[in-house]
This record gives C-alpha cells, structure tokens and sequence, in this order.
C-alpha cells in the first residue's frame, strides 16, 4: 500500500496542476470577457453643435438663392454667430440643380436658437430676402437636422 501512495503523489501532483491551470485560465477569461464587454458611454468633446440644412429650391430660382447667400445671408451668419462650415450641391438628379446643402456651427442648441432669432429678427434680413423672392418664392422646403459629431469624427 505504501507504494500505491508514492505511486499516487505524482499524479495527484500533476492533477491539481491541471485544475489549477484549469481555474486561472476560467478566471482570466472571465475578467477579460467583462472588461471587454462592459458597456462604455462614449461622447466626443466637441464645444460646438452643428446643423445640417437642406434648401429644397423653386424651380429656376437656384441663382437668386446663391446671390442671396453670397450678398446677404453670410456677412448676416457672421455678424450672428452662425459658423459656415461648408456649402454645396447635389451631382446627382433629381436634386441637381434644385438643392442647397450646407453645414454651419452654433456654440451650443441653445445658441443656434438665439443666433436664428437674431438673424431674423435683422433690419437687413427682410428687404434682401423681399428682393431676392421678387420673382417667386425661392424654397419649397428647408430641412434643418442638428448633430453632434461621433468620438471617431475628425471634424468637431
């Protein structure tokens, strides 16, 4: 029987090895599961909100639009806080030559109600935009989406 015991110990050795090697990969495996599933909340550092605005435009009325917004609409952006970040057209029909895109900036949502309101609210605003609609009505829509860019945005 003394044999059977020696016999015995090595295995029981390489046994409680096995579990131990067994339970310390368990309780890695689990430690990194959690770590890598935990929910995060991400939010990018941005100190400004921007807005996506989408001029639907009457048909013909593109160049009395553009004119509007190169003489009057951007120096009234600027002098109301309104940051122009860019400025475009659709290639493709059927918004091709009957759209404005454009993207600006405001400081914060509540900014870019009082910097609409200011901009409206402008002495210059209504007889610029009287003159530009003397042939019609410029828009049949306006789009206005605000957005706050993602963590992995270059743009913030």
């Amino acid at each position: 029987m003394k044999k059977f015991a020696m016999n015995f110990w090595p295995a029981r050795s390489t046994w409680f090895r096995f579990l131990a090697l067994a339970a310390l990969s368990f309780a890695a495996g689990s430690w990194v599961t959690l770590h890598l599933t935990q929910s995060r909340s991400v939010h990018a550092d941005a100190d400004r909100v921007f807005e996506l605005r989408v001029y639907h435009v009457n048909p013909g009325r593109l160049p009395a639009l553009e004119t509007l917004f190169r003489e009057h609409t951007l120096p009234l952006f600027k002098k109301h806080g309104i940051t122009g970040i860019g400025y475009w057209h659709p290639q493709d029909a059927p918004d091709a030559g009957n759209t404005l895109i454009y993207l600006i900036a405001h400081p914060s949502r509540e900014d870019a109600r009082k910097n609409w309101d200011a901009f409206f609210a402008d002495p210059e605003w209504t007889p610029a935009l009287k003159v530009a609609s003397a042939d019609g009505k410029l828009t049949d829509k306006i789009d206005s989406t605000f957005m706050d860019p993602t963590d992995f945005s270059p743009l913030k």
